[in-house]
């Protein structure tokens, strides 16, 4: 089967994809061949060795942790799933950028009926990571609350939510992205300088919570817009929780919630644009576009 795979840290052009073996499912795992994997900024850290002291690499290493395909084949004790059953979830093994990956069968969930396959393989690293956000921040109905990079994987799914939540969101974004946010309900704020001014005249009222899913400094937006740091959350300032007090959080690592996000999609009750799909070869291409952070929802890997 092909597989991505590097063998240094470095840029995107470490990354090949080679002919390796097909894996073979252990006890409470499933092997699932592949139709869709979703690619996330964090695995541009991981590359490149910015998280070598967190999450070190083991060479030759692989990548990817979203996927979404068929069962092929279950291992031992494995009685949820069966061959031929549609499936998504995530791995911690860097592996799904796959023609096959193999999974515990305790991250992986039944594919909903009508649910694509590109949105189907995006749900975990970016999405929960948004779903943790919002979560972390708890908004109320009738409350005002902003989430930076709003059009973005995360932001979209914790901008989203928080409307679900009775919210009145304010989505900082570039203004290419402001027409989607108001289909969603969201309040589109351009990022930027007199960002701060703009969202005080969105929030006259005042601002309630905010969820960073940007990094870059918007945690120090939400102290300067009156926010108590406990309603602060962000997915990316990783520093924020020492220097201001907010919460630094990762993901949502529930099967149960990705499930309830994958209901809420096939409901059309919150949205992932797929921006692009790349084949799996084009991997490379697809890290460059990711790079520029410029991405409506998520690009997508199809092996």
């Amino acid at each position: 089967m092909k597989a991505v795979k590097f063998d240094r840290y470095g840029t995107d052009e470490v990354l090949e994809v080679r002919e390796v073996d097909v894996p073979e499912p252990g006890a409470e795992e499933v092997l699932v061949k592949v139709r869709a994997a979703g690619i996330n900024p964090g695995e541009i850290a991981i590359r490149s060795g910015v998280f070598e002291d967190r999450w070190p690499a083991t060479f030759p290493s692989g990548l990817g942790s979203d996927f979404a395909g068929v069962v092929e084949r279950v291992g031992e004790g494995v009685s949820a799933f069966a061959p031929g059953d549609e499936v998504l979830g995530w791995v911690g093994t860097r592996s799904s950028f796959a023609e096959y990956v193999v999974a515990p069968a305790e991250t992986t969930v039944a594919k909903p009926e009508g649910l694509a396959w590109e949105v189907a393989g995006s749900l975990f690293v970016a999405p929960m990571a948004g779903y943790a956000a919002i979560t972390a921040v708890a908004p109320k109905p009738g409350e005002t609350v902003v989430v930076s990079g709003a059009a973005g994987g995360a932001g979209g799914v914790a901008a989203q939510l928080a409307v679900e939540a009775g919210a009145r969101v304010i989505g900082l974004a570039s203004e290419r992205n402001h027409e989607w946010l108001r289909s969603r309900g969201i309040i589109p704020i351009a990022y930027g300088d007199g960002q701060e001014e703009r969202v005080r005249e969105a929030a006259p009222d005042g601002v309630d919570a905010l969820a960073d899913t940007f990094g870059g400094g918007y945690t120090d937006l939400g102290i300067a817009l009156g926010v108590s740091p406990e309603r602060i959350s962000t997915i990316f300032d990783f520093d924020a929780g020492e220097r201001l007090g907010v919460q630094v959080v990762y993901s949502t690592e529930s099967t149960e919630a990705v499930a309830e996000l994958a209901t809420l999609l096939v409901a059309g009750r919150v949205e992932i644009p797929i921006q692009r799909t790349y084949p799996l070869e084009q991997v490379r291409d697809a890290f460059k576009e990711l790079s520029a952070r410029r991405t409506r929802g998520k690009l997508v890997l199809i092996p």
